[in-house]
């Protein structure tokens, strides 16, 4: 007879220990901060592109 099958939540171990601040990692500190545009800049992008409708 074969033996009943496991459930992924017995598979999986305890919960992990909360660790001290880690530094982020290159790839998270090479990313840019996003740019917020100015209503004149954004008007200017919104009139460039037909394709996307301003939200109001």
């Amino acid at each position: 007879m074969k033996p009943p099958t496991k459930r992924l939540s017995d598979l999986k171990g305890g919960k992990p220990k909360a660790g001290t601040f880690a530094p982020p990692t290159p790839m998270v500190s090479r990313q840019k901060r996003a740019k917020v545009l100015t209503a004149a800049e954004r008007a200017a992008f919104l009139a460039s592109r037909p394709d996307l409708k301003p939200k109001r």
